[in-house]
């Protein structure tokens, strides 16, 4: 095994960022990830650079943004500005969007739609010039030529990047074939939501080499990880009750569409549609949500890692051991019994992280 990139979670809450991210740097983390989710926390951005003033090694990346929020020409500025406040820190992830579009009345962007906006990103990123894609439809403001001006610009491009900064990374987090494909052959790193199966890990590998491959790349040059449930604590039902909030927000991002999107026996199959059916977006991440009860210990303890710090250790051991780099570990619900989650939060930095790191 390789370098270990271990991630966690905050949260951009005003206030709450930079306090966050030094406890993760003493904690030993690697990185942590915010939420873009506009409706549902604070601004992502001025978190990720308010944490980058608290820390000093401590990576930092959106987990994650989406392709309709933001023009390609913000998001890259934005998070350029963090890789420049952190001495080149920051990781762009990118996903097709859910919480973030569905409280502004949207399902998440077509998958077409979503690859465009990495390409441009990308370009933008790297200080290239990007042809102007002037929006449509009723309230678009008109082409910059209809000013009659002496001279404007006739493409876009970050003019204040400096080339002593690296390049941000960016990172697409997949679920799905065609969106695994997307990042296969057009990302920098690429990160899998498809739960801690070893089968479907294998399967959104194999799905990545191959699309990497059609392409006429090296199908085993890429940056892989994984978002992984994971809640270790000696009680394993306690440990189940912790992690199944947001584990039913990822267990749902692969059925979203009405068909189960990876390999899944019959049981987990009924499981990820009957999360499907049931899922209250209110709920969305939060302990106790309506969508909870239709998880089962099985499943549970197939799609999530949940129990004893050894027991976390070994299934985490076995994922990595299929070619993933980093882990970027989802914990307790919010909502959960605070005094429960605190010792979960212990027991994975003081025994899961030592026995990931250890030979």
């Amino acid at each position: 095994m390789g370098h270990l990139e271990l991630w966690t979670t905050g949260i951009p809450l005003p206030g709450l960022a930079a306090r966050l991210a030094e406890r993760f740097e003493t904690q030993g983390w690697d990185g942590m990830v915010m939420p873009d989710s506009q409706n549902l926390a604070g601004d992502t951005y001025v978190g990720l650079a308010l944490a980058a003033g608290a820390t000093r090694r401590l990576l930092l990346g959106t987990g994650v943004t989406n392709p309709y929020t933001r023009h390609p020409a913000a998001t890259a500025a934005a998070i350029a500005s963090v890789q420049a406040e952190s001495g080149g820190r920051a990781v762009l992830g990118i996903g097709r969007g859910d919480s973030s579009l569905a409280h502004l009345g949207l399902a998440p962007a077509p998958v077409e739609a979503f690859a465009r906006y990495v390409e441009r990103v990308r370009a933008y990123l790297g200080g290239a010039e990007v042809a102007f894609d002037p929006p449509a439809g009723d309230g678009a403001p008109p082409p910059v030529e209809r000013l009659g001006l002496a001279g404007a610009p006739t493409v876009s491009r970050l003019e204040w990047l400096s080339p002593s900064v690296p390049t941000v990374p960016v990172d697409v987090v997949a679920t799905g074939p065609r969106v695994i494909g997307v990042g296969a052959r057009m990302a920098d790193r690429l990160t899998f939501a498809v739960g801690a199966d070893p089968d479907r890990m294998r399967w959104a590998i194999a799905t990545a080499r191959r699309a990497r491959a059609d392409a006429g790349l090296d199908a085993d040059a890429m940056s892989l990880g994984a978002y992984v449930n994971v809640v270790a604590h000696p009680d394993e039902a306690v440990a189940r009750r912790l992690i199944s909030g947001g584990l039913t927000s990822f267990a749902r991002f692969s059925a979203m569409h009405g068909t189960v999107a990876g390999p899944a026996s019959e049981d987990d199959r009924r499981v990820l549609l009957d999360v499907k059916r049931s899922y209250d977006m209110a709920g969305h991440f939060r302990h106790g949500s309506p969508q909870s009860a239709a998880l089962t210990d099985e499943f549970v303890d197939r799609f999530g890692v949940a129990g004893s710090p050894e027991r976390c250790v070994a299934r985490l051991r076995g994922l990595l051991e299929l070619g993933l780099e980093r882990l970027v570990v989802v914990g307790p619900a919010l909502g959960a019994d605070r005094q429960e989650t605190a010792r979960a939060a212990a027991c994975f930095v003081d025994d899961v992280m030592p026995g990931l790191r250890g030979p």
